[in-house]
């Protein structure tokens, strides 16, 4: 399992309790605005030569603004199976636990089989919550 890199345990930490007004995945970066005027940035900054990342999900992540931030945590997932074009379709779950359920969002990392792996980083912009 990948472990969270730089400050982004700190930066988690610092939003849990927070009350979500809005949550959005654009442009493969997950976002929580919370009631406070802070937001939380989750995205993977591993990119490397030759890989294809991007982040997507099948929940209705607007179903969860108002809600608060419980936890988050990362679970390494299966390998999908080589489509003739790529070698390696890897892929990462990021859990958003909140008090109306968890966001499912799955990482994925596509490539040739000489990269790989994974850098989820969290963020805090806006109001300073730290």
């Amino acid at each position: 399992m990948s472990e969270w890199e730089d400050n982004t345990d700190k930066c988690i930490e610092a939003c849990i309790g927070r009350r979500i007004v809005s949550i959005a995945l654009v442009n493969d970066v997950l976002t929580l605005d919370f009631e406070c005027g802070s937001s939380l940035v989750l995205e993977d900054k591993g990119q490397s030569c030759c890989e294809h990342r991007h982040m997507s999900t099948d929940d209705d992540i607007n179903y969860y603004s108002g809600s608060t931030l419980l936890a988050i945590r990362l679970e390494d997932g299966p390998e999908a199976v080589d489509d003739g074009y790529i070698e390696v379709h890897e892929q990462q779950f990021l859990h958003v636990q909140t008090s109306k359920g968890f966001i499912t969002v799955v990482n994925h990392n596509e490539h040739n089989g000489y990269y790989g792996g994974f850098c989820i980083r969290a963020s805090v912009a806006g109001k300073p919550v730290l």
